[in-house]
């Protein structure tokens, strides 16, 4: 038996490497309890020559042969700094990572320069970018994003019918973006230009998941290589803006006036390749870029929870309706989508052996306020329809916001059963994960069923 010195510390270790085992989806219960006995084994020894708990449980975890590998992950899943010293140091270091990496980057620029070649191959069919924005709108996240998904694929070692599949998404995604004759300025064509990448970016989650797509822990990965990757793409298009202003300047100074060459050449090339490069900077950086998730959760939820009270005290004390307009629209669904965002970042930072805290309950009156919120943007929406009838934006808000009606009420009952401890927090991990092909198939309807339904308009 381990010794009686830091038991609860040691017991909580345990718990928690434990439950990141039994999510393993190759590992069966059987399996978990065996390398269980293993690990508690060699603890037990180490203390037993004078380590501390602490200390022997470390290198116990670092010394299960077979399985660095998953001591690995483990350990970036843990953002200790024991962990990162004792199980990350040796495969940083290692000849065989330096290997990896150099491929990486190797992959990355194909890819990057891939894409930039790609936004520029309708110039060969007399295409301009000034002269043809509409079509370069719709197809944008067509040069990127498949560059970025062959990325992710290569890195995963993705199977055959795994790309197969994603090949024909992509093809279908062109499709949409290009079969129907819409004016530039019709609402059908709005929503396919906003909702196709959203329906790609779930194509990219494919190659990210790889033939994990049954893990909630997998998906959850995905859903934190999302809004990191959003970070970094935001700061690169930062440093580019800069980029930019001082290339203009510079050449301006001596009679030169780079304007076509920023327009048709270092804006488009360089946007799509970010995108690229943005995702191999979150898989380059993972245990830099791991934190983001807790800071940005614990610092906007507040924030956003006293804006939805706000709105909502306001809201009954003027008792003004809800005006869903078309810009209306958009921005409630882009508040609902924020609160979601919010919530799912929040539930991936968090140690999910920790008990319920303050935090969890501002979580609670965060997604409850969202929920009535979007329940009266519905009403709105199903009034004026059966009014004045429908439109494409109407249709699209209304079936968006039915899809978050129903994950935000199922979320605020999850975490008030958390809340009051009645509910593992597992379960909100699996359903918010497990949700996520309800807003993949819904954008995909959007960009492929809308324009020929709304062709009119």
């Amino acid at each position: 038996m381990t010794a009686p010195d830091g038991q609860d510390e040691l017991e909580a270790q345990f718990a928690q490497w434990r439950h990141y085992v039994q999510h393993r989806p190759e590992l069966a219960q059987a399996d978990a309890e065996e390398l269980e006995d293993h690990l508690r084994g060699s603890v037990d020894e180490l203390i037993g020559v004078g380590l501390r708990a602490d200390e022997a449980f470390l290198v116990a975890v670092k010394r299960m042969g077979g399985l660095d590998d998953l001591s690995r992950e483990f350990a970036r899943e843990h953002s200790e700094r024991l962990w990162k010293q004792l199980v990350l140091t040796s495969e940083i270091d290692s000849p065989a990572a330096d290997t990896r990496s150099r491929r990486d980057l190797l992959a990355v620029v194909i890819c990057a320069a891939g894409a930039a070649a790609s936004i520029k191959v309708p110039a060969l069919f007399g295409m301009n970018i000034e002269e043809d924005a509409p079509f370069y709108a719709r197809n944008l996240s067509l040069f990127a994003l498949p560059w970025l998904a062959a990325f992710l694929a290569w890195r995963r070692q993705a199977g055959p019918a795994l790309i197969g599949i994603m090949l024909a998404l992509f093809a279908l995604g062109a499709v949409a973006a290009n079969v129907y004759s819409l004016a530039d300025d019709s609402q059908s064509a709005v929503l396919t230009g906003i909702h196709l990448p959203i329906a790609l970016w779930f194509v990219v989650g494919l190659a990210y998941v790889a033939d994990k797509v049954r893990s909630s822990r997998r998906r959850m990965d995905f859903i934190r290589f999302t809004g990191e990757w959003f970070v970094y793409l935001a700061l690169i298009s930062s440093g580019g803006g800069v980029l930019i202003s001082f290339v203009f300047g510079t050449f301006e100074a001596i009679g030169i006036v780079p304007e076509d060459f920023i327009l048709q050449w270092l804006l488009p090339c360089g946007g799509v390749a970010a995108v690229v490069v943005a995702g191999w900077l979150v898989e380059a950086k993972q245990n830099v870029v791991e934190n983001i998730a807790p800071v940005l959760a614990r610092l906007f939820t507040p924030l956003f929870t006293a804006v939805l009270l706000a709105f909502l005290i306001a809201l009954g004390w003027t008792s003004a309706g809800i005006d869903v307009e078309r810009e209306a629209l958009i921005l409630f669904d882009l508040l609902l989508v924020v609160v979601l965002g919010l919530l799912l970042y929040s539930i991936s930072a968090r140690d999910p052996l920790a008990p319920p805290g303050l935090f969890d309950k501002l979580q609670l009156a965060l997604v409850v306020s969202a929920l009535i919120v979007d329940a009266m943007v519905l009403l709105e929406i199903t009034g004026r329809i059966s009014e004045y009838g429908t439109t494409p934006n109407k249709a699209a808000a209304l079936g968006e916001n039915v899809i978050l009606l129903v994950n935000l009420a199922w979320s605020a009952w999850l975490v008030l059963g958390f809340v009051r401890r009645r509910t593992p927090f597992s379960a909100l991990e699996r359903w918010q994960t497990g949700y996520l092909p309800v807003y993949a198939a819904w954008a995909w309807i959007v960009a492929l069923v809308f324009p020929p339904l709304f062709s009119y308009l």
